[in-house]
């Protein structure tokens, strides 16, 4: 039987063990009535999914103070430890509670601002992502900069009080519905690679912002392109100096793959417990070569949490950045990879039937399928992460370009 991947009870304090308990209490009494039909919607592939509802979850867990934990008091946060952020998401994923929809507010741009923003960025945008009434997309990756995010072609110069911004980005998650969107933008003509790029936070709803979506092979849509045609930002509104974007940009990588991630895995868990009973159930497990790939999976999992607890104690610790961050490539390689691989074993587990479909209706096995063959690419590609770990990391050549 695949078993979900230790929690850090071992290890909890009483303080940690009662916090433990008060999320688990919480969930459990909230999880009810209109909220409960959401259990185990959304999530990657699968964003369209009671939107609206989810949204108003994540609006009922700000209410109760179970948003944005690990930030300052002052900020609205709880100023909760490492230990009792990694139980929040522990907890959250046991209780299949539903996809958040503020992800990319409350995990990436929210911290970046704490990190790098001025005090009036922060009184400004911290309250909106922590009271869920401001959503936030990302705008990195481009035609020509997928997951080289040093090619960026998107260009923002001053004019008077405010950066005027033409470009095109690509893959954005969630781009239709969001209100704001921190974009990296090259403010220094003449610039190339890293140098000369800027981080800006601009809103989405004024004219010269057009969003188009992209349909998937889940035939959904939840990744955008976008195009910037004059459109307008405050001149203050440039996380960090301009020209610091590089640099401001890292540190928001660094957080999207920090503590959430250990929800993510007993998510990850959770699918692979399912599956197995799906193999029960077909016979498929009688395979052993299907089986010897089930506990190839239930190992790959606790690599992928050894990998998640040394990134984070790295991210705390103050390592050499070089370490940081092959530990964070290796970890998106880890997992990426990790996910992919079950998709591939869904469908050998199914056989033939997994082959067909009516138009539109995938199950959640193909839809797994499907969807994760872009787990390697978005949030920066295989091919992105082994050089970072081979150029910065081992100090080999860089790959010709």
């Amino acid at each position: 039987m695949i078993q979900t991947p230790d929690s850090a009870a071992g290890n909890d304090t009483s303080a940690d063990v009662k916090f433990r308990a008060d999320v688990r209490e919480w969930l459990a009494e909230n999880l009810e009535g209109e909220f409960r039909e959401l259990r185990g919607l959304g999530g990657p592939g699968r964003e369209h999914e009671a939107f609206d509802e989810r949204l108003e979850w994540d609006r009922h867990l700000a209410a109760a103070g179970w948003t944005c934990l690990g930030w300052p008091e002052q900020y609205g946060g709880r100023n909760a430890s490492l230990r009792q952020q990694v139980i929040f998401h522990e907890e959250y994923a046991k209780a299949d509670a539903p996809s958040r929809v503020s992800h990319l507010g409350e995990e990436l741009l929210g911290p970046t601002v704490l990190a790098f923003g001025t005090e009036e960025q922060k009184r400004r945008f911290l309250p909106g992502i922590r009271n869920v009434t401001e959503l936030w997309c990302q705008g990195y990756s481009e035609p020509g900069a997928g997951s080289d995010l040093a090619a960026v072609a998107t260009s923002a110069r001053l004019d008077g009080d405010e950066w005027v911004i033409n470009g095109q980005k690509i893959w954005t998650s969630l781009a239709h519905l969001a209100d704001w969107c921190f974009v990296i933008a090259r403010t220094e003509p003449g610039s190339t690679r890293h140098h000369g790029l800027s981080y800006l936070l601009v809103p989405m709803k004024q004219p010269g912002v057009e969003v188009r979506p992209i349909i998937q092979l889940t035939g959904t849509a939840e990744f955008n392109e976008v195009f910037f045609d004059n459109a307008r930002t405050e001149a203050g509104l440039v996380v960090g100096e301009p020209g610091e974007g590089w640099r401001v940009a890292m540190g928001t990588l660094t957080f999207e793959r920090g503590i959430s991630t250990f929800g993510q895995q007993i998510r990850f868990a959770g699918e692979l417990a399912s599956l197995e009973a799906v193999a029960k159930t077909t016979g498929a497990l009688e395979n052993p070569v299907l089986a010897d790939r089930f506990d190839q999976a239930w190992v790959g999992l606790r690599v992928l949490r050894a990998q998640a607890l040394r990134t984070l104690g790295s991210a705390h610790e103050h390592v050499d950045a070089r370490e940081a961050a092959g530990q964070a490539s290796v970890s998106k390689l880890l997992w990426a990879n990790w996910h992919r691989g079950l998709g591939e074993l869904a469908m050998d587990v199914l056989g033939a039937p997994g082959l067909v479909s009516p138009p539109g209706d995938l199950n959640e096995w193909q839809r797994l399928f499907l969807f994760s063959r872009a787990d390697t690419l978005y949030g920066g590609s295989n091919e992105v992460q082994r050089n970072v770990i081979s150029e910065r990391v081992l100090g080999l050549p860089r790959e010709a370009r």
